[in-house]
């Protein structure tokens, strides 16, 4: 009997389902779409739950409570010094120019005139417009000149703003970067968790590399969005604010000027991100399948040798590249518009702002200084919007991730171990299947009233078709699944009322599936052995002799040192099944179960034993 006949017995046609009939992904080649890394690769599409998945996000938040405080603190501190910045400038520069135009009216009026008896004169000459504009400079006398030493000290406070906001925003950063790593850690602490409680079943009705894709690529989506978006997120939301305050205490006409844009951006953003989406998901799909052709070609490349499919699978991998590359390509020309479209509209409000401000100016109405500001804000606001439209998109891909990985928490686990369990004692090895019935599926039946009974010593042999239910037996006994009726004894406990580990730590199991761990061949051999227990030479020598496996070591040139890779490749793979034999003979030689595939079919399964 073969674990390996759980793919074949599915696909028999003729023969009850020996898997559940869940969905998989389809298989195109020797390696089968489910190979390790089948479904990596492929970004999650759009959110199906957006707010009750980010409230869950949120919820992993919880504990980080403070450094979240703190981040939010530092980023208040930050956009308060950068706001503050384009209207110190703006001080500055009136500085400069009430200056230079106090020399310019020297000419024209005696050294010592005020801002307002200068605006008088030139009233009086009826040059009204003139006169506003100088009225509007409070601080000017007629040939002072520039005040550099008021100049220095509104520089010197402009540094000090931006490097406040520099710092701010570092610590800002570095504590986000322990929130989210944190926050992550959890997470996959939770599914390492959550993978030993989930029952067989979970993963016969899941591809690998689906599992895999969750594990790894989602929740680094998630990370990643996390990393993105939580402190530049709350810092584009300030920004917008606290620049908006200030554009209507300095000019509540040019502010309006400058939201007049605002619908324009956003019905730009939307619009092209509706149309680039779909070319999105198309080009996450093409990326999926092109790293499940990979995947099957690696896998299975000796079989695409012997069968000389080598210009097939080369054509295989042209067609999805060169679908990969087209949906890539609109993809990202489509998102790429985004950003000259919104640098356009901001183009149009920079004009708009820069006129209006220009006219106000020559009528004394604002200061240049408050109109240089403004441009200032006025980029400062359509910026943060930008990014806001493009962190939403980050956002809903992190989202549509932390979603996938919550399925995989929230799936059914295994029945918890009873308490308090049974115990065996010494275990002599019967086992015993009583009135025993089991399908994978309700509507396919599989096992009906099966009554079998193993003596200690009695060697049974399971023979059937593909489909019978060979595998499934050992299933059953392993506690891989659980019957739908009857028991299943050992020694005359119910192996439910055992504890998973108890049960499985007194049964060897020996596949025909070849699979080594990377190390030498004693680690491998010692793989088995658990709990804290400690073997010594004699018993370890004791176990590979009782399972053949001493002789063949000890003929390689490093005997039990042997590096082993992770696929047994430095032994043949008769010798790599045995090595794992001596880790459950160390054990225990009580019960043993040994799966091998029969080469012929017969009718139904029937059993066969002898006393050795």
């Amino acid at each position: 009997m073969s674990d390996q006949d759980a793919t074949s017995e599915q696909k028999s046609p003729a023969a009850a389902p020996e898997r559940p009939a869940g969905p998989r992904p389809p298989r195109r080649g020797p390696g089968g779409g489910g190979g390790p890394f089948g479904g990596m690769g492929m970004p999650a599409e759009k959110a199906m739950n957006f707010g009750p998945s980010l409230r869950r996000i949120a919820r992993y938040l919880g504990s980080e409570r403070w450094r979240v405080a703190v981040v939010a603190l530092m980023t208040v501190a930050s956009v308060a010094a950068a706001v503050a910045g384009p209207k110190l400038l703006g001080s500055a520069t009136n500085v400069i120019f009430d200056g230079v135009t106090s020399k310019m009216l020297a000419q024209y009026f005696p050294a010592g005139t005020t801002s307002a008896q200068a605006a008088q004169a030139l009233r009086d000459q009826g040059q009204s417009t003139q006169a506003g504009l100088v009225e509007s400079m409070k601080d000017l006398v007629v040939g002072h000149g520039v005040d550099f030493h008021k100049l220095a000290v509104i520089v010197g406070w402009v540094i000090a703003v931006y490097v406040a906001s520099s710092v701010f925003q570092w610590i800002a950063g570095r504590v986000t970067t322990m929130v989210v790593q944190n926050t992550v850690r959890r997470l996959r602490d939770e599914v390492e968790a959550k993978l030993h409680r989930l029952p067989l079943s979970y993963f016969d009705k899941q591809a690998r590399g689906e599992v895999l894709s969750r594990v790894t690529n989602d929740i680094d989506n998630v990370a990643q969005s996390m990393q993105q978006t939580l402190s530049q997120l709350i810092n584009a939301v300030l920004t917008v604010v606290g620049v908006l305050v200030v554009m209507f205490w300095i000019s509540p006409l040019l502010a309006v000027i400058a939201l007049a844009t605002v619908p324009v951006s956003v019905w730009l953003a939307t619009a092209i991100a509706k149309r680039s989406q779909p070319q999105f998901i198309q080009q996450w799909a093409s990326t999926g399948r092109l790293n499940a052709h990979i995947e099957e070609m690696f896998t299975g490349h000796t079989l695409v040798k012997v069968y000389g499919h080598q210009r097939s699978a080369i054509e295989d991998f042209d067609a999805e590249n060169d679908g990969l590359y087209k949906a890539s390509f609109k993809a990202q020309f489509m998102s790429g518009i985004i950003q000259p479209a919104m640098g356009f509209v901001g183009n149009l409000n920079y004009v708009l702002v820069a006129v209006v401000g220009g006219l106000k100016v020559a009528t004394g109405q604002m200061s240049l200084g408050d109109v240089q500001a403004f441009i200032q804000y006025s980029r400062q606001f359509t910026q943060p919007l930008t990014q806001v439209a493009s962190m939403m998109n980050l956002l809903q891909s992190g989202v549509a991730s932390a979603e996938r990985v919550f399925e995989l928490l929230d799936a059914d686990e295994q029945t918890p171990d009873p308490v308090p369990a049974a115990e065996v004692g010494p275990v002599r090895g019967r086992v015993a299947f009583e009135d025993v019935s089991f399908s994978y599926t309700p509507d396919a039946p599989l096992i009906e009233h099966l009554d079998l009974v193993v003596e200690p010593g009695q060697t049974v042999a399971i023979v059937g078709p593909t489909g019978a239910g060979k595998t499934t037996l050992v299933n059953l006994v392993m506690r891989f699944y659980d019957v739908d009726a009857g028991r299943i004894t050992l020694d005359g406990v119910d192996t439910r009322d055992l504890t998973r580990a108890d049960l499985r730590s007194n049964v060897g199991m020996v596949l025909q599936d070849t699979w080594v761990f990377k190390g030498t061949i004693e680690e491998n051999l010692r793989y088995g052995i658990r709990d804290g227990r400690t073997v010594d030479e004699a018993e370890f020598l004791a176990a590979t002799e009782a399972t053949h496996v001493d002789g063949f070591v000890r003929t390689l040139p490093d005997g039990y040192a042997t590096v082993l890779d992770d696929e047994g490749s430095s032994v043949s793979a008769g010798r790599s099944s045995s090595s794992r034999s001596p880790a459950r003979s160390s054990r225990t030689r009580r019960s043993s179960s040994s799966t091998r595939r029969r080469a012929r079919s017969t009718p139904a399964p029937s059993c066969s034993s002898r006393t050795p």
